[in-house]
């Protein structure tokens, strides 16, 4: 793997994971502005056209933050039912699709572990960048949650449906990283307890400019990780994005 200098600036890829939460709840505007400027190629909409058919789709979306995967596949799926856990995180959401007249997608607050909808009611569930926080936020129980999260993508999903799951492979990398080890054991658990089988793409970011990186970078991975994107004087940040998938 060859990490770019943010990469090589931080001492471990948990340390903005642990912060994310206060994010979350006190600044989604930032974070959604910064994954605003995420696969700028428009990679991911393409990889997953490669495991599923979109078209006259029924999508379940676990974890939706800011609406980044809703609004993606938005446009060439029959409709979506999205849940997110923080109301911050939702009403940013609600304002995207509002403004986009996205009406065909329904958007409400609840837990990953418990959704609100029937058994086999989607041809689709996906879930972006949303479990893997669980192995910092409790390191001594993560496998619970994130089980019950799983156990609901495959609830709702109908009979030849497909689970999908995006995490990160590497912020500041050109290739796959080797993740944290906690990390690493629930990207395991995924493949080894629940048969989704992984592959990856680059999705990289591209800034208006270095210092609108810098701003971004700063408040979502910290001023250590921000001074090295900064020092490079460029605008593009490399990522590595793993998707793993399941067919029923």
């Amino acid at each position: 793997m060859r990490p770019h200098s943010f990469a090589r600036s931080r001492s471990g890829m948990l340390s903005w994971m642990a912060d994310a939460r206060d994010i979350y709840q006190s600044a989604p505007d930032t974070y959604d502005a910064l994954v605003s400027y995420e696969d700028h190629a428009g990679q991911l909409l393409e990889a997953i056209r490669k495991l599923v058919t979109l078209d006259g789709a029924d999508v379940v979306e676990l974890g939706a933050g800011t609406g980044r995967v809703t609004r993606l596949l938005a446009p060439h799926v029959r409709s979506i039912r999205a849940f997110e856990r923080e109301p911050a995180m939702l009403a940013v959401a609600h304002a995207h699709l509002k403004r986009l007249g996205m009406h065909h997608c329904e958007l409400a607050l609840a837990d990953n572990a418990k959704l609100p909808i029937p058994d086999a009611c989607a041809h689709i569930s996906i879930a972006g960048w949303t479990y893997g926080h669980q192995t910092v936020w409790e390191p001594q129980g993560w496998q619970s949650p994130i089980r019950a999260a799983l156990a609901e993508m495959l609830r709702v999903l109908r009979p030849g449906g497909t689970a999908i799951v995006i995490e990160t492979l590497g912020s500041g990398y050109t290739e796959p990283f080797e993740p944290p080890t906690e990390l690493a054991r629930y990207y395991e658990l995924l493949e080894r307890d629940y048969g989704f089988t992984r592959s990856w793409i680059r999705t990289d970011y591209v800034f208006p400019s270095n210092a609108e990186g810098e701003r971004l970078l700063h408040a979502f991975f910290g001023a250590e990780a921000a001074r090295a994107f900064a020092a490079g004087g460029g605008t593009l940040l490399p990522e590595c994005t793993g998707i793993w998938s399941r067919r029923l």
